[in-house]
């Protein structure tokens, strides 16, 4: 394969496993920059749209949000000094994504991988991470506050830790997250079955809307639920009563309504995430590793085994 040559994983139709193409090189146009994927993330979303193709990909769409590389060119009006810079992405759902060698993005919506971590480490954390970020920055700071959070994926890993270096007191609800797991997170209480008791500052919930619905009776006046997997359509308690705040959270969304300021403020408090991963302050699970021909395997191992994959590039 020459230099002006890729190779990108394509998607056919829905719930047919992808296929691998050679393809012509793409060029950063203005504001843009080409990057030389190391490794390449795989999140539930990947598999979840390839299965249903939600938003009508054409035949040919490359897939994938995560990603960890090197950049390799820019577009007019980008910084070049960026060229050779390790950086790490979350990527726009609508465009052609991770799921290739090299991946068209926006240099104001990459993270820098700071040193010490590999690219990986850095492919696994954008999308569960930045959600994670996201969903606390939900509900004001109040220090010695009770939270209950639900579903204990890569996300929940994630936030939990982060609520507890803020001082939140933090319970889960969780039938997988084991008593050593859970010291070691930071999490003070393990509920096996719903729990019937409770005053709760804030509810994350990442079972679904039944779930969080079903739960709320247990949140304080004046407290919150963060929905990290669907949302609830309606209020659950009558006007001027509990008066709870329902709050939403969907990354990629912000591709679409984001504008540069809050692009600009995720990708400063992203890179100080990073930076706490490295020096061991936010721990996180290493994630299994699949060659870059084994993407479609790395897909059914994130489906069925509801843990990280990491496909390296080679």
């Amino acid at each position: 394969m020459s230099q002006s040559s890729t190779q990108a994983w394509q998607f056919s139709a829905a719930g047919q496993p992808l296929y691998l193409s050679d393809k012509e090189l793409p060029a950063p146009g203005p504001g843009q920059i080409l990057v030389a994927n190391e490794a390449i993330g795989v999140n539930p979303v990947d598999w979840k749209f390839i299965d249903n193709n939600p938003i009508n990909w054409c035949a040919g769409h490359t897939p994938g949000v995560d990603g960890a590389g090197i950049v390799r060119a820019t577009g007019e009006g980008v910084d070049e000094t960026l060229v050779g810079q390790t950086v790490a992405y979350h990527h726009n759902l609508a465009e052609n994504g991770s799921f290739a060698k090299h991946t068209i993005l926006y240099p104001e919506r990459v993270l820098r991988v700071p040193d010490g971590l590999s690219a990986v480490v850095a492919a696994a954390l954008p999308c569960p991470l930045l959600t994670a970020w996201l969903a606390f920055s939900k509900i004001p700071t109040l220090e010695g506050a009770s939270v209950l959070v639900t579903g204990m994926g890569a996300v929940n890993k994630l936030l939990v830790q982060i609520l507890k270096t803020h001082g939140f007191n933090v319970h889960v609800l969780s039938g997988s997250l084991t008593a050593k797991q859970a010291k070691t997170l930071g999490v003070t209480k393990i509920f096996r079955n719903f729990p019937t008791q409770g005053n709760y500052f804030a509810l994350f919930d990442a079972n679904g809307p039944d779930v969080a619905k079903a739960l709320m009776p247990l949140l304080q006046s004046n407290g919150h639920v963060v929905s990290i997997l669907g949302r609830i359509e309606r209020p659950v308690d009558a006007p001027f009563t509990r008066t709870i705040s329902y709050h939403e959270v969907a990354l990629g969304a912000l591709h679409t309504y984001g504008d540069r300021y809050q692009w600009d403020r995720l990708v400063i408090d992203g890179e100080a995430l990073l930076e706490k991963i490295v020096e061991a302050q936010i721990r996180i699970e290493a994630p299994a590793v699949f060659s870059f021909n084994a993407l479609n395997d790395a897909l059914k191992f994130s489906k069925t085994q509801k843990q990280k994959a990491v496909v390296v590039v080679n």
